[in-house]
C-alpha cells in the first residue's frame, strides 16, 4: 500500500445539517455514520420543514440530523415562522429557572410517587406474559404469536404452517423438529393499513394546526386509529411521527390551542422527555442519564426541568433507574428514606461510588431484562455433560475445536474474531448435526447466509436471523411455540440490537444453546442496544477468542486497523490501492471511474459486483449524489417506476435496521418488484419512496455483515468527522479481493483509526446480566 497522501482535503461541505436537539451530554468524541444509519435505514418519513410545509424524503430521511445533534448544544436553524414566537417566549421563562434538585432528591421524590406504580411492574414482571411486552413491531407481534401458543390461547397451526401437535408443557426442548418449510416469494412487510375516516379525522386536524397532509398516514401509523383526537387533545403527540422536531410541534400546538398553549405545558414537556429518549435510542441508547434529559430539556425552554422529569415518570412515559447502588430504585425503595447504611442509600454525602440516575423507555427497559433472564436461563438449563470429545478432536482447527468443547459444556456462549474465524462456528454447526443434533446458523444478511452454508456445506443449515424469527427460514417452531432446534450460532452478533435479542432468546427451548458470534471492531448495531459488547463486557458466560488471523493484505490493513494501527501493507497483486483526490467532485468522478473501467479491466470483477462505501447520505459525496452518478454512468434511464428502471442496484429497508440489497426487475399495480438475493420481493407502490433507495453506495451500517468481492471506500473532504475506528475497520473489510479508498481526507484517517473508538452506548443489559444468578459464567 502506498504512503498516505499529504495534500489540503476538498471543501465539499459537511455531510450533515446541523439540528443540535439531542442532549448536550451526548456530544463529543462519537461516530455520527453510526448515528446516522439507524435512522437512514429505517422506513423513512417526511422531514418536515415547517408546519405547512413538508420535502419528501428517502429511506434515509432525518438520519443526518440525527448525526449531526449529537455535536452541537446550541440551535443551528432558525425556527420557523410558526414557531418563532413559542420559541421567544418560552425563553424568558427559561431566563430564571427554578432552584435545581439534586440527582439524589430528584430520586427520592420520584420513588415515593411511584411506589404504588412500581410495585405493579413488579408484579407484571414476574409474570410470564410480561417478559418482553415492552417489545413492539414485529418483535411484539412474534412474541405475541408465542405467548398465544403457551397460553393456550391458540394453537402453533393458528401462527404456522405445520400442523401443531397436542399441547405439552412449556419448555422442554423436543426430540424431534418440525421438518423445515420450503421458503415462498415475501411480499415486502406494510405497515397495517388505516382506516380512511382516521386518514380524514387526522387530516382534519393538520390542517386546523397548521401541519402538512402528508403526516397523515405516518401520524395514524405512531398513534393509532385514534391519532385525530388524540392530536387534537395533545398536539405535542405530533412528536412521536418520524421527521418532526420540537419547533415544529410548538407551532402546531400554538395554532390548535392559543393561548392555552405554553412552554411548560405538561403535555408539552412529557413528549419531550419521550422524544430525547426516542432520539438517544435511534443513537444506540437503550436510557439516558437524567442530568441528559433535564439539559436537553432546558435547551428547549422548560423552566424547571427536574418537575418536568419527575412528571414524565409519574406519567409513564419514561423509567427511572440507578446505577452505582442497587440496580433500580424500586430496589432501594424501602430504605430510601432510612439512614445510610451500607452505601446503598442514594444520599448525596454518603461515600463511594456515586449514584448515576439513569431514564429509559419501557420497551428497551423491559426487553433488556427480558433478554438478561432468558440469557441466565439459557445458562443454567443446558445439559452439562455432553460429550463432544471426537467432534472437538475432528475439527479442522485448534480454535474450532475449543469452540466445540466449550459449547458441550455451556448453555451459552461467546465467540469473537474476523472473518476467517467464520469458519469456526461453521465447523461447530457440521460438528453438531453430525452428533444428532438439530444445529443451525443464523446470520445477518442473505449474503452472510449464503458464505455459511457454502462453509458448512450445506444449505439447509444456515438462515437469516430475519428468517428464522419470522418462520419463511429455519426449522419452524415446535408444539410449544419455540424454535425447533439443539444449537443456534448467531453470526454478526454485533449487529443484534437489544429488542431482537430479546425476541430471539424468549423463542429458545430450556436446554438450547446459543453461541454467539462476531467480530467486536465492527459498527454497532442499527437498533438501540449493544448485545454483543455487553454479554462480552459482563463475562456471564465462557468466551472463545480466534486464534485465525484474516489472510492477504486486506486482512492484514483490517487487522492493524482494529488495533489503532493504520499500516502500510504489501499489495503486489493491487489488492489494496489508494487513491488521493483532492475535492469531492473528484472523489465522485474517480469512484464511477474505478466501479465502471478500473476494477473490472484489472481483476475482473464487473461493476455488479463492487461495492461503493461512503460515510454518509448527504453531502458532495455521500450516497445520493454517488448513487446518481453511478445510475447515470452504469444503468442510465428516466426512472419510470419511481425513479428506478430494470437493472438498477437498490437497497430494500423492510424493517429499521434491516438494509437488503436487491436489484429491480419490474413494476406494475402490485408494486416495484425487485430480486433480493435470488429472492423476489414486491413492494407496495404507497411503500417505495420509503422503503426503496439506489444502492450502488452505501453507507458502512447498512453494508454490515455483509461482503463483495471488490470494495470501493470513499472519503472526501467533508467526511472527516465521521470517521471512527470501527467505521473504517467495517468499510474496509467489507472487500474480499480488492479494496480501492478515494482518499481525501489527509491526516484525518490514521488519526480515527489511533484516536476516535467505538461511541459508547448507554444500556442496562451489563448491570443486569452480572447481577442474576449464572454459576457457569466465566471467572
Amino acid at each position: 500500500m502506498t504512503a498516505l497522501p499529504g495534500e489540503t482535503p476538498g471543501t465539499g461541505g459537511t455531510d450533515t445539517p446541523q439540528d443540535a436537539v439531542s442532549p448536550p451530554d451526548e456530544a463529543g468524541a462519537q461516530e455520527p455514520t453510526a448515528d446516522a444509519d439507524p435512522a437512514s435505514d429505517g422506513a423513512g418519513a417526511a422531514e418536515v420543514v415547517g408546519p405547512a410545509s413538508t420535502e419528501a424524503a428517502e429511506p434515509d430521511a432525518g438520519a443526518e440530523a440525527e448525526a449531526a445533534s449529537t455535536e452541537g448544544a446550541t440551535e443551528a436553524e432558525a425556527p420557523s415562522a410558526d414557531t418563532e414566537g413559542a420559541s421567544a417566549g418560552a425563553g424568558t421563562d427559561a431566563a430564571s429557572p427554578a432552584p435545581e434538585l439534586s440527582e439524589a432528591q430528584a430520586e427520592l421524590a420520584a420513588q415515593r410517587e411511584l411506589r404504588e406504580r412500581i410495585e405493579q411492574r413488579k408484579a407484571a414482571k414476574a409474570a410470564p406474559i410480561a417478559a418482553g411486552a415492552g417489545l413492539s413491531g414485529t418483535a411484539a407481534d412474534l412474541l405475541a404469536a408465542v405467548r398465544a401458543v403457551e397460553s393456550g390461547e391458540k394453537t402453533g397451526s393458528a401462527f404456522f404452517a405445520s400442523p401443531a401437535p397436542a399441547q405439552a408443557p412449556r419448555r422442554t426442548a423436543p426430540a424431534a423438529a418440525q421438518p423445515p418449510r420450503t421458503p415462498a416469494p415475501q411480499a415486502a412487510p406494510a405497515p397495517q393499513s388505516a382506516s380512511p375516516e382516521a386518514l380524514d379525522a387526522v387530516r382534519s386536524v393538520l390542517v386546523e394546526g397548521g401541519a402538512p397532509e402528508a403526516l397523515a398516514r405516518p401520524a395514524v401509523g405512531a398513534l393509532g386509529e385514534q391519532a385525530g383526537e388524540l392530536l387534537r387533545t395533545d398536539p405535542w403527540q405530533l412528536l412521536a411521527v418520524p421527521g418532526v422536531r420540537p419547533e415544529q410541534a410548538d407551532g402546531f400546538a400554538r395554532a390548535l390551542l392559543g393561548a392555552d398553549c405554553g412552554p411548560d405545558d405538561g403535555r408539552r414537556t412529557a413528549a419531550l422527555v419521550g422524544w430525547v429518549l426516542e432520539r438517544a435510542a435511534l443513537q444506540g441508547h437503550t436510557a439516558l442519564d437524567a442530568e441528559a434529559v433535564r439539559a436537553a430539556l432546558a435547551e428547549r425552554a422548560v423552566s424547571d426541568p427536574d418537575a418536568a422529569v419527575l412528571e414524565a415518570v409519574e406519567e409513564g412515559v419514561a423509567l427511572l433507574f440507578q446505577e452505582g447502588g442497587d440496580e433500580e430504585p424500586e430496589e432501594t425503595e424501602a430504605g430510601a428514606e432510612e439512614t445510610d447504611e451500607g452505601g446503598l442509600a442514594p444520599d448525596a454525602d454518603a461515600p463511594g461510588e456515586p449514584v448515576r440516575i439513569l431514564l429509559g423507555l419501557d420497551r428497551y427497559a423491559l426487553a433488556e431484562e427480558s433478554l438478561a433472564d432468558g440469557l441466565a436461563r439459557l445458562v443454567n438449563t443446558c445439559e452439562k455433560a455432553a460429550d463432544w470429545a471426537e467432534a472437538a478432536a475432528a475439527a479442522p482447527s485448534p480454535s474450532a475445536a475449543e469452540l466445540i468443547r466449550t459449547t458441550a459444556a455451556a448453555g451459552l456462549v461467546a465467540h469473537s474474531g474476523g472473518e476467517a474465524a467464520r469458519a469456526e462456528p461453521a465447523a461447530l454447526i457440521a460438528a453438531a448435526r453430525g452428533l444428532g443434533l438439530r444445529a443451525f446458523g443464523a446470520a445477518h444478511s442473505e449474503d452472510g447466509r449464503r458464505r455459511l452454508s457454502a462453509a458448512t456445506g450445506d444449505p439447509d443449515t444456515a438462515v437469516t436471523l430475519a428468517g428464522l424469527l419470522s418462520g419463511a427460514q429455519g426449522p419452524g417452531r415446535d408444539e410449544d411455540g419455540a424454535l425447533a432446534l439443539d444449537l443456534l450460532v448467531v453470526l454478526d452478533a454485533p449487529q443484534l440490537d437489544v429488542e431482537g435479542a430479546a425476541v430471539l432468546v424468549e423463542a429458545l427451548a430450556d436446554g438450547a444453546r446459543l453461541v454467539l458470534s462476531g467480530d467486536p471492531g465492527v459498527l454497532g448495531s442499527a437498533g438501540a442496544g449493544r448485545v454483543f459488547a455487553d454479554v462480552l463486557a459482563a463475562r456471564t458466560c465462557p468466551q472463545v477468542v480466534s486464534r485465525t488471523p484474516d489472510p492477504g493484505p486486506i486482512g492484514e490493513l483490517v487487522s492493524g486497523i482494529g488495533i489503532g494501527e493504520l499500516n502500510q501493507v504489501d499489495a503486489p497483486g493491487k489488492e489494496v490501492v489508494i487513491v488521493p483526490v483532492r475535492d469531492a467532485g473528484e472523489a465522485v468522478h474517480r469512484t464511477v471511474q474505478l466501479v465502471a473501467d478500473s476494477v473490472p479491466r484489472a481483476f475482473s470483477i464487473s461493476a455488479d459486483e463492487t461495492q461503493v462505501i461512503t460515510v454518509g447520505h448527504g453531502g458532495a459525496a455521500g450516497t445520493r449524489v454517488l448513487n446518481e452518478a453511478l445510475k447515470q454512468r452504469l444503468n442510465p434511464g428516466p426512472g419510470r417506476f419511481g425513479g428506478f428502471d430494470p437493472g438498477d442496484r437498490v437497497v430494500h429497508v423492510p424493517a429499521p435496521g434491516r438494509a437488503v440489497p436487491g436489484v429491480v426487475r419490474s413494476a406494475d399495480a402490485e408494486g416495484l418488484h425487485l430480486d433480493c438475493g435470488g429472492v423476489p420481493v414486491v413492494v407496495p407502490q404507497e411503500r417505495v419512496e420509503s422503503s426503496v433507495r439506489h444502492g450502488w453506495a452505501l453507507s458502512a451500517h447498512q453494508a454490515a455483515g455483509m461482503r463483495w468481492p471488490a470494495a470501493v471506500v470513499v472519503l472526501p473532504g467533508d467526511a472527516a468527522q465521521g470517521l471512527s475506528r470501527p467505521w473504517v475497520y467495517t468499510a474496509f473489510g467489507r472487500g474480499e479481493r480488492h479494496l480501492s479508498v478515494v482518499h481525501g481526507v489527509d491526516q484525518a484517517l490514521p488519526h480515527a483509526v489511533a484516536q476516535v473508538p467505538a461511541q459508547e452506548r448507554t444500556t442496562r443489559l451489563r448491570p443486569l446480566l452480572e447481577a442474576l444468578p449464572t454459576p457457569d459464567a466465566a471467572s
